[in-house]
């Protein structure tokens, strides 16, 4: 029994043991717990303050930058200010000092105006007695004479009228007789001697140039894998190129006669080559441009040559060349430009002039056509500028800028240069002409002559050669027929435009028609 007391008393004292040892130890465990709770609430407290002053320290960094870009800020504004201000008080100055200028002047004006309105006031007051003068005489007048002052007006004008009308007539009758005996055989002989001595063919060139292909399936290696050989042509040659469904053929198009050759020449190298792709086409572009830079040169020397020019600057030479490449109405101007200076060359033997300095004029009258594609201006400006870079004669200048009418020629030899690009343009066949332009150059002729009072019919004939004007012979007579004539002469040189010379001739006829029954 004891021990059994003993046993569970030993058991109570081991399970109170048990419980305070666990409640020790899970105090201690609580203790060292709160610890290092409280020790990380320290560091994070330690940590907050530390990250609260970096940004306390950091918002004043940015409210002190802040400040100091609003204090400049201000700062630049109130300089611009400052300068605003001082330009306006400038400019108000300015307009005072004008202000006051201005009222300086109409001061000034106001007196002057004072004194001319005094002395208007004495002329129009002396004017008023000439008047008063003047009216008393021509009431004596018209008393003496019996007649009143319009009617004596109107008789003196028609008298003096009819009178001159008809010696003026008569004396220009008498001395276009006398300069057609003279003048007029002398230089039809001249010209009609001239064109004889010296004839060329015309070339007539389009603007498309057609290339012949030895089968249809080169068009495609033209062409090329997604359109790159033909757009390569293109932009190298600066042309147009045409493929369609014409059999063994591509069309070469440009306004450009130079472009269109090299881009002929280029595109049948590479058709010969076999060998058609980009950089092949560009090799071949630049190797026919050097060739053709030789044959411009070629061109011009052998015009020197045939002209018998024996000295002229290179460069000079070399535009001359590029005129075998250029148009106008169809005529190659280089063509042209030789066959002028041949004309003027003739013309100025008949005359005793300088027959070399002649030449050498006609043949540089156009010159201004071989870069007036690149540089803008007429042809006349850019030849008169090209003639003077190269030192040419004075002579050749003035041929240069008179042959079509811009500027008065000063020498003989500018006139014949002027005559010889107009035979040389208006001869049949020379130059093309469109039939709207043709038909519309006729009518306009024709209306030049029937708004004329006492003209019944006109006619324009030869091409326009020729304007045939048929007159009532009961309004007008002989010598209004010339006056007439020399009337529609200076209304188509003032007001129309025209190549070569047209003859107008006025026909007056009576006619006396009886019939017997």
């Amino acid at each position: 029994m004891k021990m059994s007391l003993l046993s569970i008393l030993l058991l109570v004292v081991g399970v109170g043991a048990g419980f305070l040892v666990s409640y020790v130890i899970s105090y201690l465990k609580n203790n060292e717990t709160s610890k290092k709770a409280q020790k990380i609430i320290d560091d994070a407290k330690s940590t907050a303050e530390k990250l609260k002053n970096d940004l306390i320290i950091q918002n004043k960094d940015e409210i002190e930058k802040i400040k100091s870009d609003a204090l400049k800020e201000v700062k630049d504004k109130k300089d611009e200010l400052k300068s605003t201000e001082d330009r306006l008080l400038q400019r108000e100055a300015s307009l005072d000092k004008r202000d006051e200028l201005y009222q300086q002047r109409e001061a000034n004006l106001t007196q002057k105006e004072e004194k001319l309105n005094n002395l208007s006031d004495e002329i129009q007051s002396e004017k008023s007695k000439m008047d008063d003068l003047k009216k008393e005489e021509e009431k004596k007048l018209e008393s003496i004479s019996k007649l009143s002052k319009e009617d004596a007006r109107r008789i003196l004008m028609d008298d003096v009228k009819k009178d001159m009308d008809k010696d003026v007539a008569e004396y220009i009758k008498e001395r276009e007789d006398e300069a057609k005996e003279t003048a007029d055989k002398t230089a039809k002989e001249l010209i009609v001697t001239s064109m004889q001595r010296y004839a060329a063919d015309v070339s007539s060139e389009q603007t498309v140039t057609v290339v012949g292909l030895p089968n249809d399936d080169i068009k495609g290696r033209i062409i090329g894998r997604e359109g790159r050989n033909i757009r390569t042509l293109e932009a190298v040659c600066g042309v147009d190129l045409i493929i369609d469904d014409t059999p063994e053929a591509v069309v070469v198009s440009s306004f450009d006669p130079l472009r269109r050759e090299i881009a002929r020449v280029t595109l049948e190298t590479l058709v010969k080559d076999g060998r058609i792709h980009p950089t092949k086409i560009e090799e071949v572009y630049d190797k026919t441009c050097r060739d053709f830079h030789d044959k411009i040169i070629e061109y011009g020397n052998d015009a020197l040559f045939e002209l018998g020019i024996s000295k002229m600057d290179p460069a000079l030479v070399e535009l001359v060349g590029k005129l075998h490449f250029r148009t106008s109405y169809g005529q190659n101007c280089l063509d042209h430009s030789i066959e002028v200076g041949q004309l003027a060359g003739v013309m100025a033997g008949e005359l005793g002039e300088d027959v070399t300095l002649a030449k050498r004029a006609g043949l540089l009258h156009d010159i201004g056509k071989a870069i007036d594609h690149d540089i803008e201006g007429s042809h006349v400006e850019l030849g008169v500028n090209i003639a003077k870079k190269y030192h040419e004669n004075d002579v050749v200048i003035n041929a240069i800028a008179s042959h079509h009418g811009d500027t008065p020629a000063t020498s003989i030899i500018a006139n014949l240069v002027a005559v010889a690009d107009a035979l040389s343009a208006s001869r049949p066949g020379a130059r093309n002409d469109t039939l709207e332009n043709y038909i519309q150059r006729l009518t306009g002729l024709e209306d030049v002559a029937n708004k004329i009072d006492g003209v019944s019919k006109a006619y324009a004939l030869q091409a326009g050669r020729e304007l045939r004007i048929l007159v009532d012979p009961e309004k007008i007579d002989d010598a209004g027929s010339h006056k007439i004539a020399r009337d529609v002469k200076k209304e188509i040189e003032a007001t129309l435009k025209y190549p070569g010379t047209i003859k107008v001739t006025v026909v007056r006829e009576t006619r006396a028609v009886e019939e017997a029954k």
